[in-house]
């Protein structure tokens, strides 16, 4: 190294040399007394403090334990309840049609006036089942879809073209647009 050189870096050792003096003088005044000797009763102290310091931190990390087992189970106790009551507004809805086919079973009268019954209940369990996006599948003249159709058969018709549902012997439903089942449907094959 040039003699410049060594000349600028001099003042910062200088200084590093001075940093680290002044830093070991403070460890050794805080571990030390008067005489400049460790005493059992310093040490003592320092155990102390640490001990207590310990048993403060250790009373929060079992407190912090317990908290997140409550949020836990808490959680768990949410997720069980909405299972359990996840249809009680599906059901609340159905309960009316209930109340129609029990007053339509103790009803007497003529057959159109059951039928009529029929149909006023079949009206409110549809109109129960559109609330909750459980929709009927009613392919009657539509080109077959093995996504919502099953076919039973196959026949020929005058009717409907080739491909098509000419018979729907059971409606499919779907949920939110998820298939529950499928339409039982009898297709045209000429």
């Amino acid at each position: 190294m040039s003699q410049s050189k060594q000349d600028e870096n001099m003042p910062q050792n200088e200084e590093i040399d001075k940093d680290m003096q002044a830093e070991e003088q403070v460890a050794e005044d805080a571990v030390s007394d008067n005489d400049g000797e460790v005493t059992i009763e310093s040490l003592q102290a320092e155990l102390e403090a640490s001990q207590a310091k310990v048993n403060e931190n250790w009373d929060t990390v079992l407190r912090m334990k317990a908290e997140a087992d409550n949020q836990r189970k808490r959680a768990e106790k949410q997720v069980e309840d909405a299972h359990k009551f996840a249809a009680k507004k599906f059901i609340e809805e159905l309960l009316p049609v209930a109340d129609s086919m029990e007053m339509g079973l103790a009803a007497e009268g003529d057959v159109d006036q059951i039928k009529e019954g029929v149909a006023l209940t079949k009206k409110v369990f549809d109109t129960a089942m559109e609330k909750f996006g459980l929709e009927a599948v009613e392919p009657l003249g539509e080109k077959f879809n093995p996504d919502l159709h099953q076919a039973m058969a196959m026949q020929p018709s005058e009717e409907y073209d080739e491909g098509c549902v000419s018979a729907v012997m059971q409606k499919g439903y779907t949920l939110n647009g998820r298939l529950v089942r499928p339409a039982m449907v009898i297709v045209v094959k000429n």
